[in-house]
């Protein structure tokens, strides 16, 4: 990589070698050594980015959740719209994507990556499933707010049992992540109650 490389860009190439490496090797293989040869390009240069390799994987995991963000909005966005039902097997196939699946557990082994995502944005949880958390949760909301799931669904616990069993059902993907039907016949089952009292 030439020198005077611009900041943003360098960051995103090695963030991107990163994540080709996470896909490929798991959270074991993806040492700094590995993201510089992945991403071609000095082994000085991350460390000139960033204070150390945990400051890396910080800002990686953060760069992967912001995107989620966007996937967020589009779920709130087919609130009142369709089934309930096939909009969130739409939302927990894309927020369960490959990425965020192996950013999880690269979270759970690392303690120090664990500390300084909870100094960068303090309130608890685990990055990427909290994002996917707050994006179901919110849009079990409008949905509830439009009569469209039971008034008095508790939307905390509907939740919990979308974003856990989503998440067991994607974080085993050999020999590849589950089916549509698969993932919304989860769906149907968790809100088969609340779907049917909605006019009551």
């Amino acid at each position: 990589m030439p020198t005077g490389v611009h900041l943003r860009d360098a960051r995103q190439q090695l963030f991107d070698a990163a994540e080709r490496v996470l896909l490929r090797d798991g959270p074991n293989g993806l040492t700094s050594r590995a993201v510089t040869d992945e991403a071609a390009c000095a082994k000085g240069l991350l460390h000139r980015h960033f204070t150390d390799f945990e400051a890396f994987l910080a800002e990686l995991v953060l760069d992967r959740a912001a995107q989620l963000e966007t996937q967020a909005h589009t779920l709130r966005e087919t609130a009142g719209t369709g089934t309930v039902a096939d909009n969130l097997t739409g939302a927990l196939t894309t927020l369960f994507g490959p990425v965020p699946v192996a950013i999880i557990p690269l979270i759970t082994c690392r303690d120090e990556l664990r500390a300084r995502l909870r100094q960068a944005r303090p309130g608890g949880g685990i990055a990427i499933l909290a994002q996917v958390t707050t994006a179901v949760s919110v849009y079990l909301a409008d949905e509830r707010a439009m009569g469209r799931i039971a008034a008095d669904a508790d939307i905390d616990s509907l939740t919990l049992s979308l974003v856990g069993g989503g998440h067991l059902l994607f974080a085993d993907r050999d020999p590849g992540p589950p089916t549509t039907a698969t993932v919304n016949k989860l769906v149907t089952t968790v809100l088969a109650d609340v779907v049917q009292r909605r006019s009551r």
